[in-house]
């Protein structure tokens, strides 16, 4: 307490209600090959919708991850992804790349962080030359995107000087007096004898070719009205905002739309993505409600598909405060149309990609999962999640599935290829293993394909703990039933089953009008132990984590008696409650001077310990049926 120089009340409030607290034990973990989305940047994701709109749909070549995350997330809605792409190959064409609206190759972004940090200030433009626009993330769908520029009043409606002639049932129009190409672009919409057309090229001043043909008879005519293409996407035409007016500074205002020109994105070839209106050229525009409207923060903060990598040639003031300035683009009769090229997905990521995006996952401080989900892995990759990840942590379990070709089309030998690829790997009570593959429908592609289980068995866990607790077993047929199953890659019979277990291998198994289970609980520890079984594992892994949380209040705190019993008395509540739920038979919570010692004291250490008697789960029923005599009472029978 603190000492008091004169009389006074002095109010001190003390906390005492200190209490273990609940811990995340649902989200999983994986790293995979994507054709969309950030690069080495672990993302949530919640649902099957969020993955396709943050990383894209499955194709043949990554479907395996797609589906492995697509899978957890039927069982739960956490799910932490990172994208892994090839990079760094001298061969460019093997390396994955944003699309670029410069006539060379694309360039590799990896993620919003890395353009914030190395290019927000328009260093993509003038040191890498990829032109005015980036396609926000790599991969081949930036090839689909266009992106449309009305920078001005006249660029977004104009009367063409001159005349012009059409012929009825022809696309061609010539002109008389016409400046086609200083007014019109590829794009534009020319309007004559109450008909609309689209401008496909400009071929000179006096002749363009339209999109389609006209119909009207013969004719020529003058002033004729052009417009913008997406003139009908916006409101008005731009003009001056009234900041810029605010500040004597005009014409700053433009439009900007995102288009998919190819139809990747919305299998609608043309169709609109993003419409950005009345943004300025001014880096100091500001909205009535405070918010900046510099048409590149506008867009970077906005945009799903693209990123500003530099001012266009046409916007000699752009970039400058709105004071004085005339913003007027030059030429200004014209809209800006840019194509995007040179996005690459990369080839199919190998092992040292896998380990990069996996390492995300290295640090419990960063990132709180439970499960880490293997996918399709190689034996290289599988032994790194297992050993420098998971046993690592020591905070969630790893899940495993055998290579392909150990299950599919290797018929009667499946058994004992899943033991030899698990003699591979290392002991670990982190770690669990299953021993199949299942065929299921891919509705985006129309095909059906093999995928690995382990993503469904991460799911199987993650939904009994929302279910029941992490310390319940998620298999059986209670609570391991897979889902999305047209059929497995094998269906193990009882002495395969055997087999299998035994060496720490849970089987997946159909049974005729039971559906499809995971029937085993094992994790990969070769040493009998409880932590040979994954309800006992992760029964620990909720323990500890809870509680070391709430220890961590009581660093710096006096090692006395006091002290030590609120410790006893914040633990012994919790684990009553963890008994209760079934999780263990009996505890015993030691934190007295027995084993804070004199010696443990003078080391500023603090000691407590915690025994255990986990619950065991029934795995192997043994059914006895006795017959005895009539006259035989039932007291009596011994078996």
């Amino acid at each position: 307490m603190a000492y008091l120089l004169s009389p006074q009340v002095h109010v001190v409030e003390i906390d005492t209600t200190n209490i273990v607290p609940g811990v995340a034990t649902t989200e999983g973990a994986i790293a995979g090959q994507f054709n969309w989305g950030p690069v080495n940047e672990p993302m949530l994701i919640d649902s099957e919708a969020t993955l396709i709109r943050t990383f894209g749909y499955p194709d043949n070549t990554n479907y395996c991850d797609w589906f492995s995350a697509s899978n957890f997330l039927a069982y739960t809605n956490a799910l932490w992804v990172v994208r892994a792409v090839t990079e760094g190959n001298a061969n460019t064409t093997l390396n994955a790349t944003n699309a670029t609206t410069s006539n060379s190759h694309g360039y590799l972004v990896r993620n919003d962080q890395e353009y914030a940090i190395k290019y927000s200030n328009g260093e993509l433009k003038t040191e890498f030359f990829t032109g005015d626009w980036v396609a926000r993330f790599p991969g081949d769908l930036g090839n689909s995107l266009k992106i449309s520029i009305c920078p001005s009043a006249s660029a977004y409606q104009s009367t063409l000087a001159g005349t012009i002639s059409a012929t009825a049932n022809s696309s061609t129009v010539t002109g008389s007096g016409t400046t086609f190409q200083s007014q019109i672009i590829s794009g534009d919409l020319l309007e004559f004898n109450g008909e609309l057309h689209k401008v496909v090229s400009v071929e000179s001043n006096t002749s363009l070719t339209l999109a389609d043909r006209t119909l009207q008879a013969a004719t020529s005519v003058s002033n004729v009205i052009r417009r913008w293409e997406y003139y009908s996407s916006v409101q008005t035409a731009p003009g001056t905002s009234d900041y810029a007016t605010q500040y004597g500074g005009s014409n700053d205002e433009m439009h900007i739309v995102v288009i998919d020109v190819l139809g990747e994105w919305t299998q609608q070839p043309g169709a609109v993505l993003e419409v950005y209106q009345y943004v300025s050229q001014a880096s100091d525009a500001l909205l009535r409600d405070g918010t900046n409207n510099y048409y590149p923060n506008q867009v970077n903060s906005r945009s799903q598909y693209v990123r500003w990598a530099g001012h266009p040639g046409q916007f000699t003031n752009a970039g400058k405060p709105a004071k004085g300035v005339n913003f007027v683009p030059t030429p200004a009769a014209k809209p800006i149309t840019e194509f995007f090229q040179g996005g690459n997905d990369g080839e199919a990521i190998g092992a040292a990609e896998k380990i990069r995006g996996y390492g995300y996952f290295l640090s419990p401080e960063d990132i709180d999962i439970s499960f880490i989900i293997g996918s399709n892995v190689t034996q290289t990759v599988a032994t790194y999640i297992i050993n420098d990840i998971a046993e690592a942590r020591m905070d969630c379990v790893a899940f495993i599935s055998p290579p392909a070709a150990y299950v599919i089309n290797n018929v009667g030998e499946e058994a004992q290829a899943c033991v030899n690829y698990r003699n591979l790997l290392p002991s670990s009570s982190y770690a669990a293993i299953d021993g199949n593959w299942k065929y299921q429908y891919d509705q985006y592609n129309d095909v059906y394909r093999y995928v690995p289980l382990n993503g469904d068995i991460a799911g199987l866990h993650a939904q009994s703990d929302q279910q029941r607790d992490p310390w319940w077993a998620a298999a059986g047929f209670n609570r391991g039933q897979i889902k999305n199953v047209i059929k497995l890659a094998w269906n193990p019979k009882l002495a395969e089953r055997n087999l299998l277990y035994n060496n720490g291998i849970n089987p997946v198994v159909t049974f005729p009008g039971d559906g499809t289970v995971l029937f085993g609980q094992k994790t990969m520890l070769a040493k009998p132990s409880a932590f040979d079984r994954i309800n006992v594992r992760r029964l620990f892994i909720v323990l500890e984590k809870a509680i070391s949380k709430a220890g961590k209040y009581f660093l710096f705190e006096f090692n006395d008696a006091i002290t030590r019993a609120q410790f006893k008395n914040m633990i012994d509540p919790y684990m009553r409650d963890v008994q209760g739920r079934r999780g263990v038979y009996d505890f015993l919570t030691i934190c007295d001077e027995t084993n804070n010692t004199p010696e443990v004291i003078d080391g500023n250490q603090f000691v407590a310990s915690i025994l255990i008697k986990p619950e065991k789960t029934a795995e192997f029923i043994t059914l006895n049926f006795v017959a005895v005599r009539d006259s035989v009472a039932f007291t009596e029978v011994q078996f």
